[in-house]
């Protein structure tokens, strides 16, 4: 559970010796070319403030609460530069400023992976060695209301094998592979949690905007100011989702210390991964399991103030003692610590109760009975080993809300602690690949993407360029048609770019790994992001992805899907044909497989029921087998991504004229 108090806005008045620049100038900064430069910071109230940066100066006048903003003239690309600021006696210089591009790379941890975990990385780490990148990592902190500045120390580091170690594989090679094409200083600004959610990167009051946060977002405002209180809130929310559950019985309150003992087993007494204890049905399980145990309290132990501990849980918990909720919180990697409300323990039997999510893999609450106690105002512990009992909820429930303070699982948390410190910096675009940990909910993710990307340019700029990487590809090829979140999500982020000229959409779903939802070869999605930018971004008359669909109409029994931003032609690698084309009607398990065959920049489909069909998909699944590509005479062709078309009422005959 986060500290309220931690989470407040940094005071007003500073230091006397306090730097007068906000912590993103500093030495080796890059600014953004071509529009005007925002400087910032903090002086003594009232003060003038001047700035100097390459023979450009501006003024401005400290405010009330000491905050200032100037603005110099846009300047060309170049430096390196001194920029100088002074208020009265005080004064501040940065060293080796330089001008050219500024892009924020952003998501989760495909976008947070290092480059000593790409492919190659010992040779990529020793070969690196460039003074025109400059990298920056925004440090990992959430928070509640938004934040002025970062939550420890940054620092901009010009590209060596020691710097780039541990900066973002997918931004760094962007780069690299952009300023081949585009010859100016380029600074990475890395915001990027591994696991996070969309939402987490989203503003409050964006998030407002869609109508379907309201609840949440009270519950967050009173968090801020009261955090016991806002739990409790929580606690009746999240109540209130599980009783609406399909199948769930009205009486059925797990969290209740009175609830019947019926369906609970006893669990071990080393508790982990539950996957490792030996249980049929948890052998393979990701969903929820209910953990409860109970412990005995004199009178006077009762009475006192006492802060439940933990040990860690995988991957999100919900915590009531005595049915009243006590927190909740996402991570797996430490152990959780909950004040219990006055008057919420009792003289006798109290209950503890853990509800743990896991979507991914050695889920549980873990550790020995040692690792749980319950630690009281004295300085004594009253260790829960008492024996745990568990059981298992129902598989096919929907996804549990999850507490709007938690860090990357939250709502607007990282955008208030890794996103606004960043304050109106000038960019020249984002990068964005994030989506994974959404796939459970892919029906909200296009709505979700359009209000970052709306969120982003208000802050950034309304032009703000937006690269998107669709998800790469992950785990069992399919054997049949079949539904896929990871396909949703794709669809989402492909239909999201597809509306607007200035998001640009990255396919990866050719490059995943099987084995490893962190893809290594970093690489070649450096150069597909900086293909994408050079028609985005600069307006190169390239494709920027690979072949797109434009419609899908009747031929007779067949289906033709016509492309367009096709280079060369379209070939199917590794086969006469291509393969990973379905056809579907309106109803839920309509689809099925169909042939193909590609003339020219349009692919034939055939299967039974083709006449009949609505809807056409490709590449649908968590790792589908796809084979179409854009085949140039270089031989480096780009890949058709994943999509789902209606088929128009159209014959091809209607469309071709």
């Amino acid at each position: 559970m986060l500290a309220a108090a931690s989470l407040l806005p940094l005071p007003a008045a500073l230091a006397a010796d306090a730097p007068l620049l906000h912590p993103l100038f500093q030495d080796h900064a890059v600014l953004q070319r071509g529009q005007p430069v925002r400087v910032w910071g903090q002086a003594e109230p009232g003060a003038e403030v001047k700035v100097e940066l390459a023979g450009k100066r501006a003024k401005a006048r400290a405010g009330t609460d000491g905050a200032w903003e100037a603005r110099l003239p846009a300047l060309k690309a170049g430096g390196p530069y001194t920029l100088a600021v002074s208020a009265g006696a005080a004064k501040q210089a940065v060293a080796d400023v330089m001008v050219g591009d500024v892009w924020l790379c952003s998501g989760q941890s495909n976008m947070e992976l290092q480059v000593w975990r790409s492919l190659d990385a010992r040779a990529e780490i020793a070969g690196a060695g460039n003074d025109r990148i400059r990298l920056l990592t925004v440090p990992q902190v959430e928070g509640i209301a938004p934040q002025s500045s970062f939550g420890n120390e940054v620092q901009w580091q010009p590209v060596t094998s020691e710097t780039v170690r541990d900066f973002s594989a997918a931004c760094y090679f962007f780069a690299r592979e952009l300023q081949q094409a585009v010859d100016v200083p380029m600074g990475l600004v890395n915001a990027s949690w591994g696991g996070s959610r969309i939402e987490a990167w989203i503003s409050a009051g964006a998030l407002r905007a869609l109508g379907s946060y309201d609840a949440e977002l009270d519950v967050l405002d009173r968090y801020a100011v009261d955090p016991v209180g806002a739990i409790g809130d929580w606690g009746t929310l999240w109540q209130k989702w599980w009783s609406s559950q399909p199948g769930i019985p009205a009486d059925d309150q797990p969290w209740s210390p009175d609830a019947p003992s019926t369906g609970w087993r006893a669990a071990p007494a080393q508790l982990g991964a539950w996957e490792q204890w030996g249980v049929p049905e948890l052998a393979d399980f990701n969903g929820m399991v209910w953990y409860r145990t109970s412990v005995e309290l004199s009178a006077t132990q009762a009475a006192q103030e006492a802060v439940l501990k933990l040990g860690p849980a995988d991957e999100v918990d919900m915590t009531w003692v005595n049915g009243h909720a006590v927190g909740s919180t996402y991570g797996a990697g430490g152990g959780r610590e909950y004040m219990v409300p006055p008057g919420v323990l009792r003289a006798g039997r109290n209950t503890v109760v853990v509800n743990v999510l896991d979507t991914w893999r050695d889920g549980g609450l873990s550790g020995p009975a040692s690792a749980h106690a319950l630690q009281l105002a004295d300085g004594s512990e009253v260790p829960l080993d008492g024996g745990w009992k568990y059981r298992i909820a129902p598989a096919g429930m929907g996804t549990p809300p999850r507490a709007p303070w938690q860090s990357a699982a939250g709502l607007s948390t990282l955008h208030a602690g890794m996103i606004a410190p960043l304050g109106r910096f000038g960019l020249r675009g984002a990068l964005w690949y994030q989506g994974e940990s959404n796939t459970g909910e892919a029906e909200r993710y296009a709505d979700l993407l359009r209000a970052l990307r709306s969120d982003w340019r208000g802050r950034f700029g309304a032009d703000m360029p937006l690269l998107v990487v669709q998800l790469a590809g992950f785990g069992a090829p399919p054997l049949q048609p079949g539904e896929s979140g990871w396909a949703s999500v794709r669809e989402a982020q492909r239909q999201v770019a597809a509306e607007d000229p200035r998001t640009g959409l990255v396919v990866a779903v050719d490059i995943g790994d099987r084995y490893d939802i962190h893809p290594a070869n970093k690489q070649e999605l450096g150069r597909r992001l900086a293909r994408a930018a050079r028609h985005v971004v600069y307006g190169e008359a390239l494709a920027p992805s690979g072949p797109v669909p434009v419609a899908a109409s009747r031929n007779g029994d067949a289906i033709v899907v016509a492309f367009g931003d096709v280079e060369g032609r379209l070939v199917g690698y590794g086969a006469d044909n291509p393969v990973g084309f379905e056809v579907c009607g309106d109803e839920p398990g309509s689809c099925r497989y169909a042939s193909a065959q590609v003339w020219n920049q349009r692919v034939t489909l055939r299967a039974p029921g083709a006449h009949a069909a609505t809807r056409v998909r490709y590449c649908w699944a968590d790792n589908p087998v796809c084979t179409l590509y854009d085949h140039t005479g270089s031989g480096t062709g780009q890949p058709a991504g994943p999509f789902e078309l209606r088929v128009s009422p159209m014959t091809y005959d209607d469309h071709a004229r």
